[in-house]
């Protein structure tokens, strides 16, 4: 047990926010579905599943993500598998929806009773408890769930020795917009929320990694 939790921890310092990858260096095909299946595999609120992975590997598309991806200039020419997290659009999101019906349905199983249930009280949680009122207010929320998977592949990478780097350095509007006209995002259903880059690091600096002591991160109430 210990031997783990060392290895865990050792993944935690490893990783780092890559801004140059190894261009001829790639991810094998088993450790990318592994990273992916990380993400696939994450905790969602509600179990709603509220999200999709993007892996644009199309370098054209790429170079057209960059004009507008300040964030992403090294990292989207260099990355052995970038990755743009989707999040679900609020008409998806609501108590009744195709999308939950088929979250109920075709992937729980769940019975009627069951899942009317369930969004009765998915319902009080938007409506009352969380107050998602709103479009954007619920868009901001499913992001915030599409933050679990993306944090997970992370950390899974870097338990496997990949580097990666989470980026939020985009015009969203933009970038939607040249997906859209790719014909791989239907801006309908999805919007942009993240992006990750991973691959292999051009260069091993000398650093460390830097956070706040435990004595300001943690506050017990015993």
């Amino acid at each position: 047990m210990k031997e783990r939790k060392e290895e865990i921890i050792k993944a935690y310092q490893f990783r780092e926010a890559t801004k140059e990858f190894l261009e001829d260096k790639k991810i094998s095909d088993d450790d990318f579905e592994f990273i992916l299946e990380t993400g696939r595999l994450s905790p969602s609120s509600f179990g709603w599943e509220p999200w999709q992975f993007l892996v644009v590997q199309n370098m054209e598309i790429r170079e057209k993500l960059r004009e507008f991806s300040w964030g992403a200039q090294k990292q989207l020419p260099t990355a052995s598998h970038f990755v743009v997290i989707l999040g679900r659009k609020a008409k998806e999101m609501i108590p009744g929806s195709d999308y939950f019906k088929y979250i109920a349905k075709e992937v729980n199983k769940l019975p009627e009773d069951i899942t009317k249930m369930r969004e009765d009280v998915f319902g009080k949680f938007q409506n009352e408890d969380f107050d998602l009122t709103d479009d954007r207010k619920i868009f901001d929320w499913v992001g915030k769930q599409t933050y679990l998977p993306f944090a997970n592949m992370m950390t899974a990478a870097a338990q496997i020795g990949v580097d990666s780097c989470p980026i939020e350095g985009f015009d969203r509007e933009k970038i939607e917009a040249i997906l859209r006209k790719e014909g791989v995002l239907d801006t309908d259903k999805f919007g942009v929320t993240a992006m990750v880059a991973f691959g292999y690091k051009k260069a091993n600096l000398d650093w460390s990694k830097t956070r706040r002591d435990t004595s300001e991160v943690v506050k017990w109430v015993r």
